[in-house]
């Protein structure tokens, strides 16, 4: 773990280039402050740029969550084919995307699109996970908490099967993070029973983005990842105790990065 956080605190300068920009697909009528906590999660974990891409219902929403957020819309109330293109045009500004949380009600074959052709690193998350599991992953990290894995380990039989043959990485959380690449299964040792509170799902998919977008390799990210959300939570549980909620997680990352 070590090497890793060396790692984040030298790659914008082995790079050459600025600390990454973040784009979001997802939220929903339903739950339209997930893309906000994703964008502030990336933007504490060090990307320079975070755009959202949304419904047209819920733009006002989330475009007053932070005015450091960008947003954009897209027409009518559900993630579809209409949507992709403006997606593709955010994927060639972005350095790393995010697709799923609060994206429910979406068109299976617009995510698998999305997640089949973009160019960029992919962060998969929440309903968006078995819709792709037909596209190509080998760009992908995906997020599944709870049952979300229960398609993947379905149609592979397990998760290092899934990784094995899709190359894809997982992040697997619950009372114990494990990530899985290339066949092999690691914990990690971070964390706290706060961080099973709202929000922090979408935390921790901000904070994989960012790292993807600053130049991490996709395991390496998803394992440091899932170690500054468990530090973070460790942080923010010490000051609030079991009142602790999302965005007391998300302002102590710089905390746990420096």
């Amino acid at each position: 773990m070590a090497r890793l956080q060396r790692t984040l605190s030298n790659v914008a300068e082995e790079s050459g280039r600025e600390n990454g920009r973040i784009g979001v697909i997802g939220g929903s009528t339903a739950y339209p402050n997930q893309p906000a906590l994703v964008g502030r999660a990336a933007f504490r974990t060090g990307s320079d740029h975070v755009r959202a891409l949304v419904a047209d219902p819920i733009y006002e929403i989330v475009a007053g969550q932070s005015p450091n957020l960008l947003v954009d819309r897209y027409a009518g109330e559900t993630f579809d084919e209409r949507a992709v293109a403006r997606t593709h045009e955010m994927s060639e500004w972005a350095d790393a995307l995010v697709i799923g949380p609060g994206l429910v009600d979406a068109d299976p074959d617009a995510i698998r699109s999305v997640v089949d052709t973009v160019g960029v690193p992919t962060v998969v998350d929440a309903l968006a996970i078995e819709p792709s599991l037909e596209a190509d992953l080998s760009n992908a990290v995906l997020t599944p908490s709870g049952a979300e894995d229960d398609p993947i380990c379905d149609a592979y039989g397990s998760l290092e099967a899934f990784s094995r043959e899709t190359d894809a990485v997982v992040t697997l959380t619950g009372d114990v993070d494990e990530i899985v690449a290339g066949g092999d299964r690691i914990q990690n040792e971070t964390g706290t029973s706060a961080l099973s509170v709202a929000g922090t799902g979408d935390t921790l998919v901000g904070i994989v983005a960012s790292l993807l977008g600053q130049g991490m390799d996709r395991p390496d990210a998803a394992e440091l990842g899932a170690w500054i959300l468990g530090k973070t939570g460790e942080l923010a549980t010490a000051e609030f105790g079991p009142g602790v909620v999302a965005t007391d997680v998300i302002e102590r990352i710089p905390d746990t990065i420096r």
